[in-house]
């Protein structure tokens, strides 16, 4: 299909979002949940989630109770997974914001629906990887159609309700996804979680049928771009996305937010075992209580944001969700008790809810619709990215300087990103 699209050369050119200050009062969820095709996006998001946790926590545990694998080799599970993702997600939305959405979505489950099935025959770890991966890169092109999908079925002050219900379902399959799939492991066999992932993409792509998607027709080409080699129409789709992202002070500024907090996540979450061993000199059960609290705040910060963040705006609930971060890991530092680590991981949790919905929130209200998939998809790519190397250099970080000492690190960094936020990445007033 065509990828042709306009130069985008000078940053004046990059296509401006629609300035309506004046927006009515934002819908709640019960609002969101009544447009009918959201409802069956959301349908489809809570079906395909929950087969996905099943799976994946069916390969995590093959390879740790029947390969043996190392904890490397588990990790590199959720590597394996995210890094096609990071890798392809800024070139996967210059098609995504050409070809049919609904399609591409019903395709995209389809596909993922077979190879799920194809693990039924894996055997060996490089199987899984090589499952896991090409499921990944499917993935990064459904992902961001599904944001086009999810802006174009919701108005503007309904955009921050819909992205937290969305999130509600993975922050709920996160902490109820893990116990359901041990149960069905130990009584049906991990076959039976790989069947029901394959089910839940074909459920996913009836339900996405049944909705009629519209989105924005593309701009025409602009003169001369039909000389323009294919390669080079998709370099200057993709150079429009980041260039537009770039020159978004506000925008930039959440993405790096959400990178950042992702990064923590990614370090945190191969840590917090060795500092439950470590720190607090606690067991495996101990582990098992404090490990879901970070799912448990999450959830509830969900729900708390539109109860009482109604009137709050973007920025400044991102602000609030790094400094909630760094108030987490801080407490995590200097205090080594189970109570307080109870409740730096709730906190860490409340508060990366505060930064995901939001962030999401103001990339849909910001981008224009021809720019979408781009945006959307850079944006992805920029957030795994970071997710991996915080499981890569959190490892190598602890052998120098400890569990606690990186999350001082990680504290650090967020305070620092605050303060360039707000110096240099506050969006400006426009002036008469």
């Amino acid at each position: 299909m065509s990828t042709t699209s306009p130069n985008p050369a000078p940053a004046e050119s990059i296509p401006k979002p629609p300035m309506d200050p004046e927006l009515p009062a934002p819908l709640s969820m019960g609002d969101v949940m009544r447009i009918p095709m959201l409802r069956r996006l959301w349908y489809a998001q809570v079906v395909s989630v929950f087969g996905d946790f099943l799976a994946l926590f069916a390969v995590i545990s093959i390879l740790t109770f029947k390969l043996h694998a190392t904890a490397q080799q588990v990790t590199g599970v959720q590597i394996a997974y995210m890094l096609p993702i990071a890798v392809l997600g800024i070139l996967a939305g210059v098609f995504v914001d050409r070809w049919p959405l609904k399609p591409t979505m019903i395709s995209s489950d389809s596909i993922r629906a077979a190879l799920c099935l194809l693990l039924l025959a894996a055997h060996q770890v490089w199987h899984y990887y090589a499952i896991l991966a090409a499921i990944s890169v499917v993935s990064s092109f459904f992902t961001p159609a599904q944001g086009v999908a999810i802006r174009s079925a919701v108005p503007l002050h309904g955009l921050r309700s819909a992205n937290a219900l969305m999130q509600q379902v993975m922050f709920g399959m996160r902490i109820i996804g893990p116990a359901i799939a041990a149960f069905m492991v130990a009584y049906l066999g991990e076959k039976s979680c790989y069947v029901l992932d394959s089910v839940s993409f074909v459920g996913s792509a009836c339900l996405i049928a049944s909705v009629a998607l519209v989105r924005t027709a593309p701009k025409p080409a602009a003169p001369g771009a039909e000389n323009i080699s294919a390669i080079g129409k998709i370099w200057l789709d993709m150079k429009q996305g980041i260039s537009f992202i770039v020159h978004h002070a506000a925008l930039l500024f959440v993405i790096l937010a959400m990178a950042a907090g992702m990064f923590v996540l990614g370090c945190f979450g191969p840590l917090i075992a060795i500092y439950v061993r470590d720190s607090l000199h606690a067991s495996t059960k101990m582990f098992g209580i404090v490990s879901p609290m970070i799912g448990l705040g999450m959830l509830l910060g969900i729900n708390g944001l539109n109860t009482f963040g109604k009137k709050l705006s973007n920025t400044l609930l991102v602000y609030s969700g790094l400094c909630g971060i760094a108030t987490g890991l801080v407490v995590l530092t200097l205090l080594t008790h189970v109570w307080s680590t109870l409740v730096g991981n709730f906190i860490i949790g409340i508060a990366v809810a505060a930064i995901i919905v939001p962030a999401q929130t103001l990339f849909q209200q910001a981008t224009p619709p021809e720019l979408m998939g781009r945006v959307g998809s850079t944006f992805m790519s920029i957030v795994f990215a970071a997710q991996i190397a915080g499981l890569v250099l959190s490892g190598v970080l602890t052998q120098y300087m400890g569990v606690r000492r990186v999350f001082a690190l990680c504290a650090l960094m967020l305070v620092v990103l605050m303060a360039v936020g707000k110096l240099w990445m506050e969006p400006k007033k426009a002036t008469a």
